[in-house]
């Protein structure tokens, strides 16, 4: 009886020895595996978003935001239209910036958020874009303020530096 006593006594410290670190390692992987699900459901669902606001911009082609062209003068329903359609697309931006931008990221983190920047910067050369910003940015978050103001200075310092060539 003595000797099962120890033997359950020896199970148990190999248990607690093995089992429980391996336990917390299960566990530490598992937590690591559902934030990165959690990331890329954020990514896909801000992704789906942008598509949405790209089919709102193809429903008003009148207004030559996809086009490098300089457009003709808007109507005042244009204009209304054009801003509330920037206004809805840094709407978007200030939610990729809240939701994945981090000031350490991983790769994959650093990834998803320079394809949200590529759009910014896309979105930043276009002078009635940058214009509308200051009226935009009002009650936004102040970082991603800053951070899309600092993205629209670079690009219009760009474009004045590629003009005086």
């Amino acid at each position: 009886m003595e000797n099962l006593h120890e033997l359950f006594e020896m199970a148990s410290f190999v248990v607690t020895i093995v089992g429980l670190p391996f336990g917390i390692a299960v566990f530490i992987l598992e937590q690591r595996r559902e934030r990165a699900n959690e990331e890329e459901e954020i990514y896909l669902q801000l992704s789906d978003d942008y598509t949405r606001f790209m089919e709102l911009v193809l429903q008003n082609a009148d207004l030559r935001l996809r086009s490098t062209d300089v457009a003709p003068p808007l109507s005042p329903d244009q204009e209304e239209r054009r801003i509330v359609l920037f206004s809805i697309l840094v709407s978007l931006f200030e939610r990729a910036y809240v939701l994945v931008h981090e000031d350490k990221m991983d790769r994959k983190q650093l990834r998803m958020w320079l394809s949200w920047e590529d759009f910014m910067r896309e979105w930043c050369a276009r002078e009635d874009f940058r214009n509308a910003l200051p009226q935009l940015l009002h009650g936004e978050d102040p970082d991603f303020a800053a951070a899309i103001s600092k993205i629209a200075e670079e690009i219009n310092a760009e474009q004045l530096k590629s003009l005086s060539q």
